[in-house]
């Protein structure tokens, strides 16, 4: 329960900070938050301890708790914060959560590559499923996913519609906890034009990489392809002495 309120707290914060609720760009003391959520003075510090760490705010030894301006201008959309590495629950613009619209769904062979990734043998066959991530009604991905059929055997629909590491988390008691990510930008194709609304001289950046469950099998191979407005990411660098 605890764990919920202060996710609560964070991403209320998000949304008065985007709405411009802190004119001054400094947040109210503990004590203030904490009486306007009504909740314990802990819940406050690790929600701020969190959004310290992701760099949306940082504190003034003896001045107060500040907004950093920078997380402002430049918000990324991949704010992990929850159990699973999902695209659904983790990846956020302004507290808003992406839709999922189903492009294609089949099953095939392996390729050489997916053998190679996933450990699969040419037997194994896996999911194609390809969809398309929508802010609003507004399209920022098209996410390409292959997940061995021996892991999950009875995806359908109506799961892949939703948050399938969610579905195998909450159905099957796997959590995909760890992944192995490349980014890079490459020219658009017609296909990138056509479902992310780009130009033809504009580019379009890559995401793809490999998810493991917590017991280190290989869940999935991703290819993600961004409008290049929506590949931000933002680091927060603390060097320990």
């Amino acid at each position: 329960m605890t764990q919920f309120v202060y996710k609560q707290i964070i991403d209320d914060l998000k949304k008065k900070i985007f709405a411009g609720q802190f004119p001054d760009m400094r947040l109210p003391d503990e004590r203030s938050l904490s009486e306007t959520y009504q909740v314990s003075r802990s819940s406050i510090k690790r929600a701020l301890t969190k959004m310290e760490h992701a760099g949306i705010i940082f504190k003034k030894r003896g001045s107060g708790t500040f907004i950093n301006p920078l997380y402002i201008k430049n918000e990324s959309i991949f704010n992990y914060e929850g159990s699973n590495l999902g695209v659904t629950d983790n990846f956020q613009m302004h507290g808003v959560k992406p839709k999922i619209r189903v492009l294609s769904f089949e099953v095939i062979p392996p390729t050489e590559e997916l053998q190679r990734d996933l450990f699969l043998q040419p037997h194994d066959f896996v999911y194609k499923i390809v969809r398309l991530r929508l802010f609003d009604e507004t399209p920022f991905m098209i996410e390409t996913g292959y997940i061995p059929i021996k892991i999950i055997q009875n995806l359908n629909q109506t799961i892949i519609e939703g948050s399938i590491f969610n579905y195998l988390e909450e159905a099957h008691n796997l959590a995909v906890t760890k992944s192995f990510l490349s980014i890079y930008a490459e020219p658009s194709d017609t296909r990138d034009r056509e479902l992310l609304s780009l130009a033809e001289n504009e580019p379009v950046g890559i995401m793809e990489g490999i998810f493991f469950l917590d017991n280190g099998t290989p869940l999935e191979f991703s290819h993600m392809r961004f409008h290049y407005k929506y590949l931000k990411f933002n680091t927060f660098v603390s060097v320990q002495e």
